[in-house]
């Protein structure tokens, strides 16, 4: 029996161990519940305060130590950190540390989220979660986890939308940027270059511009491929509709650009025509037929574009080589009147300033009075001291009355002013200078005159420009003998007769040449005028002797240092290089191959706001870069004396002739 009982005794204590275990379990669970479910409130000295924080400092380390099992050490750290240090965490942390946005703890703060209504969302769910808390913590579990689900959710939410908003933000600064480098081509764009159809200028800022215009040409095209192809498939009723169609509507749309030119039966047509296109598209289409032959319709519009182009170069050159009737009554009229006068009142004043070396010297050769005058009124008008400018003219026999007319009648202020005749110059003959004897010889003759003997306007209109008497004149090649038309002189300006001045030049002769004989503007780009446009690489003497990719310059206005000009002999390597190409090999025309040839290594670099070309060629030059020049140069076909200059360029060059004197009304002379 005492055996039986110790057994019962040691029975009833091991059974009462297990019990003890499970009793302290149910406790410790809720305990551990309450304390984990304390990390999501925001502040715990909300429910929490007095003496019974040593009691909540335990339940947090019992809670931390079962949480390790639940939590890898780096979220605990997290948590413990952003809760000690930096009080409530917040979603833009998470964000940084890649954690998930559902682990927040929403404090008494606003969190770094800037949208109000998250703020809002935060502090409601904040206070939402605390009341639960509060009022239902010892009898309902799930109501609180309700609310944190509810929170989390409401955070989530904002994070999308949120995010959303940074997305749309990021495409409108995608959309700003791209738009700012259209800007930034499209200003790279030469709308001038590009003409008529260019998408920069106003009658294209309608998407409609003369859609009406644009609808019957394209009938036009079409009834054309149809009618060849109804003609191919024997189908005479519907060619004939076509032909009649297409008749009407060439005459309704006749030379019309506009919509505005068109008659008012234009709708009509382009009704009846589009009836017959779309009954042929029915009867005729066959895609391989009508891409052929609109094919072969691109190629035959393609070389008559050409044909025109080649014609319009042949007539535009025609056009620059010829005197215009006013210039030429003008000069027969002046020309007269000299004749007429008397030798004593054909002398100009101030002749002693003419050897004057202190003074400002001008060369100008020319055979065009009102290109010349224009060129003198304008450098006076802006020179700051006119009397100390002295001008040297030289014109042939043709002009040389009516030069001397003129200045007399219109003398230029205080400034002096000679006339001289070039072919008074007697030094200048076949046997001194090369160019005169090539001229004599019958095979530059045959060269500049009969220019291969062209039978049409197109063939004839590359070799046109060989027969430009500029290329012939001795005015032209004038400059290459600069000392010895005038041996007193250092230092004299050469001046070309289509120019303008717009400052006073003076400045010039205190450039330091450092050495250098010529002082000209630079005209090369990236690729283009460079020694290599104007002469013949192929030959070795040019291969040898000169860099084809150096800079070209420019001729029209230029500062020649006499004394040094004399010192390196510049006629004589002028003269070298001409007799050498008596058979054009070198170069094919002109004086500025030769210029660069013979001035190669010698030409000093000037600013290129005293000199800005292209006037007569280029309509895209800069208005402000033009205004600011010292000299522009209507260099290129477009002539400011001519009905072929650019309007908006011809200003600068009519405002310094008086188109009241009676000798440019008698000739009937007109701005």
């Amino acid at each position: 029996m005492a055996v039986k009982r110790g057994l019962h005794r040691n029975r009833a204590a091991g059974s009462r161990f297990p019990i003890a275990v499970f009793i302290f379990v149910l406790f410790l669970v809720p305990l551990i519940f309450f304390v984990g479910r304390g990390l999501y409130t925001s502040d715990k000295n909300d429910y929490i305060s007095g003496p019974g924080e040593k009691t909540l400092d335990w339940r947090e380390r019992v809670a931390l130590q079962h949480a390790k099992y639940l939590f890898s050490k780096e979220v605990i750290d997290v948590i413990a950190a952003s809760t000690n240090d930096m009080g409530p965490l917040s979603l833009d942390f998470f964000r940084k540390n890649n954690f998930s946005a559902s682990w927040k703890v929403i404090g008494e703060k606003t969190s770094s989220v800037t949208d109000p209504e998250m703020n809002l969302t935060a502090v409601d769910a904040k206070q939402e979660t605390s009341r639960v808390e509060v009022d239902d913590a010892s009898d309902n579990h799930a109501q609180p986890l309700d609310a944190s689900k509810l929170a989390r959710r409401q955070l989530r939410e904002a994070k999308r939308a949120s995010r959303a908003t940074e997305l749309t933000r990021h495409d409108d600064e995608s959309i700003v940027k791209l738009e700012s480098a259209a800007i930034e081509r499209s200003k790279s764009v030469d709308s001038a270059v590009l003409g008529k159809y260019s998408i920069w200028r106003k009658e294209n800022e309608n998407e409609n511009s003369d859609s009406t215009v644009r609808l019957m040409r394209d009938q036009i095209i079409m009834a054309r491929v149809y009618l060849s192809i109804a003609k191919m498939k024997n189908k005479p009723d519907l060619y004939e509709q076509l032909q009649t169609r297409l008749r009407e509507s060439q005459r309704a749309l006749g030379e019309a650009t506009a919509d505005a030119d068109l008659p008012k039966s234009a709708p009509e047509r382009i009704k009846a025509m589009g009836q017959v296109l779309s009954k042929s598209r029915e009867q005729l289409y066959d895609c391989n037929l009508v891409t052929g032959k609109l094919r072969a319709m691109l190629q035959s519009a393609d070389e008559q574009v050409r044909s025109l182009k080649k014609q319009s170069t042949f007539l535009s050159q025609l056009a620059a080589k010829t005197i215009p009737n006013g210039i030429h009554c003008l000069s027969m009229r002046l020309t007269i009147d000299y004749y007429l006068l008397p030798m004593e009142k054909r002398k100009f004043p101030r002749s002693e300033n003419l050897e004057n070396p202190s003074l400002y010297h001008y060369a100008l050769f020319s055979d065009n009075v009102l290109a010349a005058s224009v060129v003198v009124n304008s450098t006076v008008k802006n020179a700051k001291d006119p009397s100390k400018h002295v001008f040297h003219l030289v014109t042939d026999k043709l002009n040389f009355g009516a030069m001397n007319m003129w200045f007399l009648l219109n003398p230029p202020g205080k400034a002096t002013i000679h006339v001289e005749n070039v072919d008074e110059f007697k030094w200048l003959n076949s046997s001194y200078c090369p160019v005169l004897r090539q001229l004599e010889s019958a095979a530059m003759k045959n060269y500049y005159f009969k220019a291969d003997h062209p039978t049409t306007l197109s063939s004839g209109a590359s070799n046109l420009k060989y027969r430009n008497p500029k290329y012939l004149s001795m005015l032209n090649h004038l400059r290459f003998y600069l000392p010895q038309v005038y041996p007193t002189l250092n230092k004299i300006l050469f001046l070309d007769d289509d120019i303008v001045v717009q400052k006073d030049l003076t400045g010039l002769w205190a450039v330091d040449l450092h050495g250098k004989v010529n002082g000209a503007v630079e005209t090369c780009g990236e690729s283009f005028h460079r020694f290599d446009k104007y002469l013949n690489f192929s030959n070795p003497h040019i291969a040898r002797n000169f860099d084809p990719n150096a800079c070209g310059w420019a001729y029209g206005m230029n500062m020649f240092d006499l004394k040094e000009w004399k010192k390196k002999d510049i006629t004589g390597i002028y003269h070298k290089w001409q007799n050498m190409n008596e058979e054009r090999t070198l170069w094919k025309l002109g004086t500025l191959p030769p210029g660069l040839i013979t001035f190669y290594g010698l030409t000093h670099p000037l600013q290129k706001s005293w000199h800005v070309l292209g006037l007569g060629y280029n309509p895209s030059l800069d208005r402000n870069e033009i205004e600011n020049a010292a000299v522009v140069h209507y260099n290129g076909n477009m002539k400011p004396w001519l009905e072929l200059v650019m309007t908006k360029y011809r200003g600068y060059w009519t405002k310094y002739i008086k188109y009241d004197h009676p000798y440019l009304r008698s000739c009937k002379l007109s701005e």
